[in-house]
């Protein structure tokens, strides 16, 4: 298991956002993110640091495997709420370990966003979008897209989500791997 998917592991068991870890050990949201996406390897000390906000031990830290998740069916109150503010990002199962895809029920509130600072990651993603309207950049590409239209790239190039509209856009969405 790798240290980001093992410390978001954690972190979700916990029941804390990656802002409310970050606050706890005096590190940078963003911080937090691109450890769990896999983009920065954290010293020892930082490392420490963070797991002392779960609270964990650095020696349990590296022992844990947890078990790979059999559920086969959720029910709509079984998925794991990752997201923050006016975006909800539902996940389908609790943690993505032993598993090749993460699957979300994404829901932007009216003018939510995923950040104005676009963001990347390890995976390709694709979604559809159920309900609303949204506006996806993908590096220099931006369209506006709503019920029934999809998307699909390459997540290492940066890129945003921004609901646009009166109505609150709902999209499922892929990831794989499950870097995000």
């Amino acid at each position: 298991m790798e240290l980001g998917q093992r410390l978001r592991s954690f972190r979700v068991g916990a029941g804390l956002s990656q802002r409310a870890l970050a606050k706890r050990a005096g590190v940078t949201n963003s911080t937090i993110s691109l450890i769990e996406s896999g983009q920065v390897n954290p010293s020892v000390g930082a490392l420490k640091r963070i797991l002392k906000g779960i609270p964990v031990k650095l020696s349990e830290f590296f022992v844990y495997e947890p078990e790979p998740e059999k559920t086969v069916f959720y029910a709509a109150e079984e998925l794991t709420e990752i997201g923050k503010g006016g975006v909800s990002l539902q996940q389908v199962g609790t943690n993505p370990f032993g598993r090749a895809m993460m699957i979300l029920k994404e829901t932007y509130q009216a003018g939510a966003d995923t950040g104005r600072v676009m963001y990347g990651h390890d995976a390709e993603e694709g979604g559809i979008v159920i309900a609303g309207r949204v506006e996806v950049t993908v590096g220099e590409q931006r369209k506006i897209l709503g019920p029934g239209d999809a998307y699909y790239f390459d997540s290492r190039t940066p890129h945003r989500f921004r609901q646009v509209g009166s109505e609150e856009c709902v999209i499922i969405s892929a990831c794989t791997p499950p870097t995000f």
